[in-house]
């Protein structure tokens, strides 16, 4: 397959830069994949949508400020973009400037002048670094660090971006990139959909700074995707098969949701270990999962996406899911009404 086949055009103006004023008014594309029409609604109706039965599985990861901004002793100023946690106080870094660091020097972050010391290059543009002792690690990165935007919103992150860019269900630390399907739900449509008999159930994807990354080889097959950490408690997951079994609806939140659920039920694991914390058993491990068009569905039966940038690996996915050219229709669709797009834009649920 060729990327190329998985171009569209949009407008830069359609291109969201903030939020919808309220998460419930943001618009819903609904399109039913066995009679292939497409229609509009507001999502707080997508409760129209759903049956009792059906399993709604959302990701609670929480987007960390993981944006920090600090000076070398020299005055040079460097960003730390934190990926990943790989110990106490130590992360997985990519320094900006990169050619102006290297292994022991100290980055001076904040007005007291917090420390955050670079401990060796790893590669591919990635470093170790270990933050300041002198406070808490989350509350050094709460305090120093701001929320990173996607590179397609053209501004400084804001206020605003605190609480709008974060899921209400947002509880595992860990991502720095939302999941932005979930944005849409608020604490109140989610209680209306348990009280129409369906049953919210939560995993954990960490979304990584891959996310951010295009796809760069013209045959779609070539291309690879990032590791991402994982974990969902084994119950649920017993819960997920057994609906599958019963022939329940699994809707899954999201293209990070869709990826995990895929790649339990194939096998997609790396490092995939079980163990017990507080008496629960959790599934954990990381994958580079990357769905594309072939690839056979296993698990999620609809899908409750945001509208993807052309050429990326999350346009394949719902490609995958729904057909290429139906997604390239309902986009050009979309385009035409003026839908919202990306992170901060409308939603789409996919039957």
């Amino acid at each position: 397959m060729k990327l190329s086949d998985f171009d569209y055009n949009l407008p830069s103006e359609l291109i969201a830069q903030y939020p919808s004023p309220s998460r419930e008014d943001s618009r819903l594309i609904i399109f039913r994949r066995g009679r292939g029409d497409i229609s509009e609604t507001r999502f707080a109706n997508i409760l129209r949508y759903l049956q009792p039965g059906d399993l709604f599985v959302i990701n609670d990861s929480k987007v960390i400020p993981a944006r920090i901004f600090g000076r070398k002793v020299t005055g040079a100023r460097i960003e730390i973009f934190l990926i990943r946690q790989i110990g106490n106080r130590s992360w997985t870094a990519l320094l900006r400037p990169s050619k102006r660091v290297k292994e022991g020097d100290k980055i001076l972050v904040g007005q007291d002048g917090d420390e955050a010391r670079i401990v060796r290059e790893i590669g591919e543009g990635k470093w170790e670094i270990r933050l300041s002792d002198r406070i808490p690690e989350w509350d050094f990165i709460e305090l120093h660090g701001d929320i990173p935007l996607p590179p397609y919103i053209k501004r400084e992150s804001e206020e605003i971006d605190r609480g709008r860019y974060q899921t209400v269900y947002a509880s595992s630390k860990g991502s720095v990139a939302a999941p932005t399907a979930g944005l849409h739900f608020t604490e109140e449509i989610l209680k209306k959909i348990q009280k129409k008999g369906c049953t919210v159930l939560s995993l954990t994807l960490h979304v990584g700074a891959g996310t951010f990354l295009p796809l760069r080889d013209e045959i779609v097959e070539n291309n690879k995707l990032s590791y991402e950490y994982i974990k969902i408690r084994k119950k649920v997951w017993d819960e997920i098969k057994l609906a599958k079994k019963d022939k329940r609806r699994v809707i899954a939140v999201g293209t990070t949701t869709t990826r995990v659920l895929e790649s339990l039920a194939s096998g997609a694991i790396d490092d995939r270990r079980e163990e017990t914390i507080d008496g629960e058993v959790w599934i954990s491990g990381s994958t580079s999962l990357f769905i594309r068009p072939g690839f056979k569905f296993r698990i999620a039966d609809a899908l409750v996406t945001n509208l993807h940038l052309p050429r990326s690996s999350l346009f394949l996915l719902v490609s995958a899911f729904a057909g290429r050219e139906n997604m390239i229709r309902v986009y050009e669709w979309a385009v035409k009404r003026k839908v919202r797009f990306y992170s901060y834009g409308d939603a789409m649920f996919i039957q």
